[in-house]
């Protein structure tokens, strides 16, 4: 399936990309050079959303293990996901893509909140869609969020844009014999514990039969290259067959 065969889609982004080799915060030139690779996905057509993470700037359990309140501290994270999306529609609209950030915390005077109806009517005018704030509950991760603002809002695919050009089976990394799989169903992805996402996610996913590409964006324009099959990247559905790359 190429690029133009998807309609719409929602792309997941790690909001520790943001920092680049910064170790903190937000780095402008990644910033920039994402939305440079979002623009190209916009330019084929496709209606895009997006949910990004707030690694970069505060974790909800990395917060909650250093002696916050879990609750106070996802919402902490929460918040940081609001910065994010902001930062990304400032360099989508720069990039000459039309924004809106939706956020599911109440910020009027910064995001309109979250309806799921004006989202789509957005996504039909052309408008990329930013989903911040996760679901606006504790306990829930940005992971989460974006399968479910993906199932809500009727999207072909789930993107998940991340460091790794894919899922393996263990972290390559760490294990230099760690095997890639080019195609894995969403039941072998919760019994092997690929922990690709987590398991609300993959599991709201599987009962919705939402498919999932997890590729890398440490490329520039590695986006659009795995929406048209010519990049590394592993296909997350409810399909049977298993593939393997060529070092299995």
């Amino acid at each position: 399936m190429g690029a133009k065969t998807y309609s719409r889609i929602l792309i997941k982004l790690s909001g520790e990309m943001l920092m680049g080799d910064t170790g903190f915060g937000i780095d402008t030139k990644v910033i920039s050079r994402l939305a440079d690779d979002i623009k190209e996905v916009y330019d084929t057509g496709i209606q895009i959303g997006i949910v990004i993470g707030g690694g970069n700037i505060f974790r909800g359990v990395s917060g909650a293990a250093a002696g916050l309140d879990r609750s106070s501290a996802d919402y902490m994270g929460m918040l940081a996901t609001v910065m994010n999306a902001v930062a990304l529609q400032n360099a989508l609209e720069q990039a000459g893509v039309y924004t809106r950030v939706q956020s599911a915390i109440r910020m009027d005077s910064i995001a309109e909140p979250y309806i799921r109806r004006r989202a789509i009517r957005h996504m039909e005018k052309d408008r990329v869609v930013i989903f911040a704030a996760g679901t606006g509950n504790p306990f829930f991760t940005t992971d989460t969020a974006a399968a479910l603002r993906a199932v809500e809002i009727g999207c072909d695919l789930l993107l998940k844009a991340t460091k790794v050009d894919g899922i393996y089976s263990a972290d390559p990394q760490k294990d230099k014999n760690a095997t890639h799989y080019d195609h894995i169903n969403f039941t072998e992805v919760l019994v092997k514990n690929l922990n690709v996402m987590d398991s609300t996610a993959i599991s709201l996913c599987r009962d919705n039969d939402l498919p999932i590409m997890v590729t890398s964006i440490t490329e520039p324009g590695n986006i659009l290259k795995a929406l048209n099959g010519t990049a590394k990247h592993t296909m997350v559905n409810n399909q049977q067959k298993q593939e393997h790359a060529a070092n299995a």
